[in-house]
């Protein structure tokens, strides 16, 4: 098995390599065909056409496009993203201010669909047909249906109306000053830095933004949870243990659970990537000030060196993601690996 396994792991690293690389080609090769000229938006409509040249020079865009794409590869490789063409910071050290706070909150958010959609799944396959099971359903159905962002709207207006104190806006109360932490995620720093008055106001700061970003997550996986479950009460092994007079509790936990277990996995796993790049709105609304939403102020202001640097980011993320999730599947179920490696 072990044999099999590694075998298996190197072609996904193998496969996840050729992946990023084509896609940086992708995004590389759009982002020059986009139209706008980027020594002008860096330079702005001010400047004359001996500086807009002199920038284009400066910045290797009179090069063959090749060379272009192969001194870009060599400087990411060494983690150099370029310069933002409006703000003129790195863009590296931009993904470092404002990449912690994304992650963080789909952290939370993938913690919060495991915490809620995998019990409630079992719970509703487990008492397939009662009342348990249609509130799972009802639930799984408003989740599925409702976009996040209305979710998040109708939270706001709740919380500001019937909760009183309760944090509607940014990661942390503005009363309590900036946390310059070593890592960025302000529930690591806050503990590191010996400030549980940070780290409770960040812990309210994340739950509205997680639950809706959650929700729609939280109704899909219940939904796979529960159907997996239920097909897998067929299995014959599973039959003849009930024949034995095994406790139901026993064979849910024991049994079923790790065989329904993989594709929940799968979609949370999925679901963390995804969300990396895709949480724009989520940040809007909240006020968030993370990855998402500068990937998309980059966009807007076609600031080419950050959106290749965010696209590249959130597909590493994708990368790395389905590389956790192969090897989860494979401990779970060694058959994987084995399929993998033929």
């Amino acid at each position: 098995m072990s044999g099999s396994f590694l075998e298996a792991f190197l072609k996904r690293i193998v496969g996840f390599i050729l992946v990023l690389l084509v896609l940086s080609v992708v995004i590389f090769i759009l982002a020059r065909v986009v139209p706008g000229d980027p020594a002008r938006i860096a330079l702005g409509p001010s400047a004359s056409q001996e500086q807009v040249d002199a920038m284009r020079q400066s910045m290797g865009l009179d090069d063959p496009l090749v060379v272009q794409y192969l001194n870009y590869l060599g400087k990411a490789a060494t983690g150099d993203l370029g310069k933002s063409l409006l703000s003129g910071k790195p863009v590296s050290e931009d993904v470092r201010t404002f990449l912690p706070a994304t992650v963080e909150l789909v952290v939370v958010t993938v913690l919060f669909m495991f915490a809620v959609a995998v019990p409630l799944g079992v719970l509703t396959a487990k008492h397939r047909n009662s009342w348990i099971d249609n509130v799972g359903r009802i639930v799984s159905l408003v989740g599925v249906t409702v976009p996040s962002f209305v979710v998040a709207i109708l939270l706001q207006i709740f919380v500001a109306n019937f909760v009183d104190g309760w944090p509607i806006l940014g990661r942390v109360d503005f009363q309590l000053g900036s946390l310059d932490g070593l890592t960025g995620f302000l529930l690591i720093d806050s503990i590191l830095a010996g400030r549980p008055d940070v780290f409770l106001s960040a812990c309210q700061h994340l739950v509205l933004p997680a639950f809706s970003l959650a929700l729609a997550s939280i109704g899909q996986i219940t939904r796979i949870t529960r159907s997996t479950m239920i097909e897998n009460q067929r299995r014959d092994h599973v039959l003849t243990l009930r024949s034995f007079g095994v406790p139901s509790n026993v064979i849910v936990f024991r049994y079923l659970f790790k065989l329904s277990s993989i594709a929940p996995l799968t979609i949370m796993g999925l679901e963390f990537a995804s969300l990396i790049g895709n949480a724009f709105v989520i940040e809007m609304l909240f006020s968030w000030g993370g990855f998402a939403s500068y990937g998309l102020s980059a966009i807007m202001q076609k600031d080419i060196n950050a959106v290749m640097a965010v696209v590249l980011i959130s597909g590493l993320f994708f990368i790395l993601a389905n590389l956790v999730i192969d090897i989860l599947l494979a401990l779970i179920d060694p058959r994987v690996s084995a399929k993998e490696a033929r």
